[in-house]
């Protein structure tokens, strides 16, 4: 096997210039496995432009002017978000993992973006970063088979680093790449990636992680309420939806139920809460602040249309996180402000208080529950329809 890595040259510094027409557009999460497959695959002369795909639960755009400092790629950007959290609210084909991490639909999508924008800019082929077993869900030998056939682009996609555990694909048999000099990684160590980054003169190493949100509980958590009761009826705009994901990252989350109406309260833990829940709100909303003492900003989304009595609760809650509101142990006044309306908004005057079993956060084991529960109805469907099919 030819060694694929070349000598490095010192770095400038500054930002590479953009290629005209790259040979292959890659898959670029900001992760070391991603960051190898670029420079394997320009170690061999090719043009590789790096598709760094953006949504509420991944992506980075603001590191990318530093990725193409210290790493000197040639890297782009492009949002997703509309399309992946319409794909969360149909639910993914291929199911949640360990939390609600739809790691194979999502890996569709992606290519399925990259393989559109591949044709736009005249690329030849798709490239990722994926290694064989590294991960449990999206990265077995069987899945790897199954997302690019799925997302159209089977005889498009390549694996620099698995590549030698996998068959050849047309750029390696049409030799635009030399399959040679590609690698035969597999598993969840990173000894033979921790080499290659310093064979490469890597400024930087990334340290290991998934890089999505919703791999993790406390976010699951936030983002199940926003999917089922905020979005379970018709579909509102994608955008819409997009914008209460990001919400739901904000503050503390409270969410009340009366008479099969759900109402969403985000309460903000500092100053900087405060400004990026007033930024978020949208016409209709209602800011929910104390009239001459300090203390956080609530939001309520929606909360021109709440009852007067919902809206007052809210604002009891917002108050009781204010410790000079509670040490009052009275009333305060308190306004609520609604987004596109102007003026001065509604005056309230409430007790600070948390009023027991009314406004609560979600509990993780409850949200795992409910996806527990929504995957054994989907497979139970899904039988019953395969019987009627075999019957016919």
């Amino acid at each position: 096997m030819k060694n694929p890595i070349p000598t490095h040259p010192a770095a400038t510094g500054a930002d590479p210039a953009p290629t005209s027409t790259p040979d292959v557009v890659l898959l670029f999460s900001g992760g070391l496995d991603s960051i190898l497959a670029a420079k394997v695959l320009e170690a061999q002369g090719l043009k590789v432009r790096c598709l760094h795909c953006i949504s509420p639960f991944f992506g980075d755009a603001g590191a990318v002017p530093r990725w193409r400092r210290i790493y000197q790629l040639d890297i782009v950007t492009l949002d997703v978000s509309e399309d992946f959290a319409a794909m969360l609210r149909q639910r993914p084909e291929h199911g949640f993992g360990k939390v609600m991490n739809p790691c194979v639909d999502c890996k569709i999508l992606l290519l399925r973006h990259a393989h559109r924008y591949m044709e736009a800019v005249g690329a030849r082929c798709l490239a990722s970063g994926e290694v064989l077993g590294q991960r449990p869900m999206s990265q077995r030998r069987d899945t790897l088979h199954l997302i690019p056939r799925e997302a159209g682009v089977r005889d498009l996609l390549l694996r620099p680093l698995s590549a030698r555990h996998l068959p050849p694909t047309p750029a390696e048999e049409s030799g635009l790449v030399d399959r040679e000099r590609l690698l035969g990684i597999s598993g969840r160590g990173r000894t033979e990636q921790l080499a290659l980054a310093r064979g490469f003169g890597l400024k930087e190493i990334p340290t290991p992680g998934g890089g999505c949100r919703l791999t993790e509980r406390e976010n699951a958590r936030r983002y199940w309420p926003v999917l089922t009761l905020r979005h379970a009826g018709p579909a509102s705009p994608a955008g819409e939806l997009v914008d209460d994901f990001l919400l739901a990252d904000l503050g503390r989350q409270f969410w009340r139920e009366q008479d099969g109406q759900h109402y969403w309260c985000c309460i903000g833990r500092n100053n900087g809460d405060n400004k990026r829940l007033a930024a978020a709100a949208r016409p209709g909303d209602a800011l929910l602040s104390l009239h001459g003492l300090p203390g956080p900003l609530g939001l309520a989304r929606n909360g021109s249309t709440w009852p007067q009595a919902v809206l007052e609760e809210a604002a009891a809650l917002v108050a009781s996180y204010a410790p000079k509101a509670v040490a009052t142990g009275a009333a305060v006044p308190m306004l609520a402000a609604i987004e596109g309306q102007g003026g001065p908004g509604r005056e309230l005057h409430v007790l600070p208080e948390r009023q027991e079993g009314l406004w609560g956060e979600p509990a993780w084991e409850h949200v795992r529950e409910a996806i527990r529960q929504e995957a054994r109805l989907r497979l139970e469907r899904n039988a019953i329809e395969n019987g009627s099919r075999s019957s016919m």
